[in-house]
């Protein structure tokens, strides 16, 4: 080949890499101010992301602390008392994922009501004042920092187990609930039946692995008349552990980010089931984390050996107490996340 043709090659394949580099940048900088407008993600924050996602969230020790809350919404009786308490607890650098239940009947000397009622209070006294409020209750009963909170509403959770096609879940023991409230039946005078039988319905749940959509899974977390120690609160709150694994490993399981549809149908749904002081850019570094939690890397935690039945007469209510102290629960909590 000759010099001419070879210079004339060079400078081709030069102009080509220049256009190519050119587009490239374009392209960049559209979608950096694509996602500045659409999600408040500033350019380094997008680098962030793509790098090192943990930057992005405040932590303590290596720790980030999510407060998980769960209200009925809708037309639910009571649609802002948090049905479901739960503390996420990332560790950034172990990769490590520890799921804490907090029974909603344990009784607050700060809020003199039990602390389910603290995301109303919070509601009543400020518009989203709930989280923050949560936030400090909660974060004084555990003695460990609540960085970030979030609601979900239930009624539109399901919505979201039903787009990813449900989820599978191992039970493990068998129980039957005749006592579970039907949706726009609350105040049915049931023909002058005495015993309201018309607002209930029965549920029964097999042991064994189950696969729910999300109106079965909605059930199966928020059942409180089981007999046995399937009723009560500590049950459940096992159950919504349950539960929460399995949401995320069906996620997993499906790989939206190779589907952009499934991402934007799953981001969409997720917003509406939520609120959050997240920021999206924030809640996008956790879910990174979270994708790199593996299933044997996840500690369920519960404080029920820690708690009793109140007498009825001191709060005229049933609630729950330290059997010793507050500050047993939360020595218990500490040691629990060291291991």
């Amino acid at each position: 080949m000759s010099r001419t043709r070879l210079r004339t090659l060079s400078v081709i394949i030069a102009i080509t890499l220049f256009i190519g580099c050119a587009i490239l940048i374009i392209q960049m900088i559209r979608l950096t101010k694509t996602a500045q407008k659409q999600f408040g993600l500033s350019p380094i924050s997008l680098f962030q992301l793509a790098t090192d996602g943990e930057a992005m969230v405040k932590s303590n020790n290596g720790r980030v602390n999510i407060l998980l809350l769960g209200v009925g919404g809708g037309t639910h009786e009571g649609p802002d008392l948090t049905d479901t308490i739960i503390i996420l607890s990332f560790h950034l650098t172990k990769k490590t994922l520890s799921l804490i239940s907090i029974p909603r009947d344990i009784w607050s000397d700060s809020l003199k009501d039990r602390i389910n009622s603290a995301y109303h209070y919070g509601e009543v006294k400020k518009k989203d004042g709930g989280l923050t409020l949560s936030s400090i209750i909660i974060e004084d009963i555990v003695g460990i920092p609540i960085h970030y909170a979030m609601v979900i509403d239930f009624s539109q959770f399901e919505t979201l187990i039903d787009y990813i096609g449900g989820i599978d879940v191992v039970i493990p023991t068998a129980f039957t609930d005749t006592e579970y409230p039907i949706a726009g039946k609350e105040n049915d005078e049931c023909g002058g039946d005495l015993t309201y039988a018309c607002r209930y319905q029965t549920l029964v749940f097999e042991k064994g692995l189950q696969h729910m959509d999300g109106k079965r899974a909605l059930m199966y977390v928020r059942s409180r008349h089981a007999e046995g120690g399937d009723g009560n609160d500590f049950a459940r709150g096992r159950r919504q552990q349950d539960v929460i694994v399995a949401v995320k490993t069906k996620i997993l399981l499906l790989e939206p980010w190779y589907h952009p549809d499934m991402s934007l149908h799953l981001f969409v749904a997720f917003d509406k089931a939520t609120k959050t002081d997240l920021t999206v850019g924030q809640l996008l570094a956790l879910i990174k984390l979270g994708t790199g939690v593996k299933p044997e890397d996840i500690q369920k935690i519960s404080i029920e050996p820690y708690l009793e039945v109140a007498p009825v007469d001191k709060y005229e209510r049933y609630a729950l107490d330290p059997k010793e102290s507050f500050e047993e629960i939360r020595t218990f909590i500490t040691t629990a996340l060291e291991k």
